[in-house]
């Protein structure tokens, strides 16, 4: 059903204050709620949720994205999205006129995220990309999607191996979703309260030190969270977004302690049989940073989908739907206590499945977590893989045909992307490396980057983003090179930016972390960051501690700061200058 002109939060109806008679069931009391409020269940997100979960978000305490979702599902985008391109595309309307509520947040159940202060119109394209795998076929259609726009039309690689189209109109979005259908991508459940992209491994199948390819748990528990990419109502109305990652190997390549699921790969040290730890928990926001915990549970391999969707569905019906910054995982988690909180899932797993208690470890030697960007030997023999540097992850619509015309001549015809922002060519001969490396795009895109450059992550920032309080990726691509210039670095450091406190760029996992900020200059207000160092990845994470709270982000306030960061911390030293 849709919708025209209506200002955000207008004309939800308000919920009867009046005290509900405690002699009525829950049910009962659910359905009077929704007669009192005039909600049209079919419209509605409550009709997937149980009667608990939907009392909390018929609470007058609930917050506004319940509302919205009470009023309309987001669901209703995925097949409304067609219907609202073709009405402008066909001058009927405009994009100015249509429901703000669809426009400005049910649109990102479709993964269309509209620019509002940044650029109006315009909207950013999020994907489902299991496990960061892409054909060349997939490359060249989002470059092509982009190519019309302009300057306003790029891409970025995600922190979740994930790809965002950005400069999308609109009238275009039914074309491009057809396109992606066709192709066997996806842009449903992207955004807002749903299961975000699945991360794994960005070698997963080829590297010689995986416990297993998590490629096809990745790609099956996708298509059970999403019903194969048409979306699945029963998972949509979430209390808040979740994020997985199912790591194969030691040097956790998915970050699983900064995931609200993390899946952590092992050889069980009394049955032999390779599984899974859980971790629960790990998130950032403007309010709480945190490392996931133990969720004390060990999964064979054909429990962690049956797994994962149980406690997909005990959040959906136990978590909080009042205020967001206290509805993630972790605080039902904190609630309940983990022995509550697996036993639950347990029991909506069903007869016949027991969980058993997580497998304890003892490793004799130290791993160190490795930099899969340059070249590699693969667990194939004479095959290697190629990690190419995208600075900040930022992509054009000429990298796109290019990248993908270098993975067909010279690998299987596909790439990976990281967590890292970069990507990776799989499957390339030995002998077809000297020719790969001689490619005009690796000039632009370098296989053998700097030790800055090769490590640099940054958010979307002010360029795009209405939060950001600074703009980061062209800036951190600056930075970056003049320090490379100035400073010889004996290793790769990385250098995490994000342009606020939601830390999409996940500034505290970085060597050193940059994060929006305010800052004053001579008294006057200026853009600045907060500083952090010592983030860890890998087999024992930390998170980075606070440097300085507050450095002006302008280059001559900056560049010193972290240029002595590099000298005292990581061993960087000055280059020598050649007098003329």
């Amino acid at each position: 059903m849709l919708h025209i002109r209506r200002a955000i939060g207008d004309g939800v109806p308000q919920i009867n204050t009046a005290v509900v008679d405690d002699t009525l069931s829950v049910a009962d009391e659910v359905a009077q709620k929704i007669a009192e409020s005039g909600i049209d269940l079919s419209q509605s997100g409550l009709a997937s949720i149980s009667d608990e979960a939907k009392l909390r978000a018929l609470a007058k305490k609930a917050n506004k994205f319940e509302k919205v979702k009470n009023q309309k599902c987001g669901s209703k985008m995925w097949t409304e999205v067609h219907e609202l391109a073709s009405l402008v595309r066909e001058g009927k309307t405009t994009w100015e006129d249509l429901d703000l509520d669809d426009i400005d947040i049910r649109l990102k159940w479709s993964g269309l995220f509209h620019r509002r202060k940044r650029t109006p119109g315009k909207f950013m394209m999020r994907l489902k990309v299991p496990c960061g795998e892409l054909t060349s076929e997939q490359l060249r259609f989002l470059g092509e999607s982009i190519a019309k726009y302009g300057e306003d039309g790029c891409a970025d690689i995600t922190t979740r191996a994930n790809m965002q189209l950005r400069g999308v109109q609109l009238e275009d979005a039914d074309t491009i979703i057809d396109g992606l259908v066709q192709r066997g991508l996806s842009n449903v459940m992207s955004g807002m309260d749903n299961v975000r992209n699945i991360t794994g491994s960005p070698i997963a199948g080829i590297d010689p030190h995986e416990f297993i390819d998590p490629r096809p748990l990745c790609h099956e528990l996708n298509a059970k969270i999403t019903n194969n990419g048409l979306g699945n109502v029963e998972l949509t109305n979430l209390p808040r977004k979740i994020n997985i990652g199912i790591s194969s190997s030691r040097d956790d390549f998915a970050h699983c302690h900064i995931n609200d699921v993390g899946l952590k790969a092992l050889q069980h040290p009394e049955t032999g049989e390779i599984g899974f730890n859980v971790e629960l928990g790990g998130y950032f926001s403007i309010k709480r940073n945190i490392m996931s915990i133990s969720g004390n549970t060990f999964l064979a391999v054909d429990q962690v989908v049956p797994y994962c969707l149980a406690l997909l569905e005990v959040f959906r019906d136990n978590g909080g739907r009042e205020d967001r910054q206290k509805a993630r995982l972790m605080w039902l988690v904190e609630e309940w206590g983990v022995d509550r909180f697996r036993s639950a899932i347990e029991e909506r797993m069903g007869a016949g499945q027991t969980l058993r208690p997580e497998a304890h470890v003892e490793y004799l030697d130290v791993w160190q977590r490795r930099d899969v960007m340059g070249i590699h030997p693969q667990k194939q023999p004479g095959m290697f893989w190629v990690g190419v540097c995208i600075p900040a992850g930022r992509m054009h619509a000429a990298d796109f045909a290019e990248l993908a015309d270098v993975a067909e001549k010279y690998g299987d015809g596909s790439v990976r992307l990281t967590v890292e922002e970069n990507i990776i060519i799989p499957n390339v001969t030995e002998a077809n490396l000297a020719a790969l490396q001689a490619e005009p795009v690796f000039q632009r895109l370098e296989i053998q980057a700097g030790p800055l450059m090769r490590g640099l992550v940054s958010c979307t920032g002010a360029q795009f983003c209405g939060l950001a309080l600074i703009e980061t990726k062209n800036r951190a691509m600056e930075v970056v090179k003049k320090l490379e210039i100035e400073l010889n670095i004996p290793q790769m450091v990385r250098i995490h930016w994000t342009g606020c406190p939601n830390s999409c760029g996940q500034a505290q996992v970085g060597d050193i972390g940059l994060m929006g900020a305010p800052a004053k200059l001579d008294g006057k207000a200026v853009e600045g960051v907060k500083i952090m160092v010592g983030g860890k990845i890998g087999e024992n994470p930390e998170l980075a501690e606070d440097f300085s709270k507050s450095v002006p982000a302008a280059e001559e306030h900056l560049l010193p700061v972290l240029r002595q960061i590099l000298v005292d911390k990581f061993g960087a030293t000055p280059k020598a200058v050649v007098s003329a």
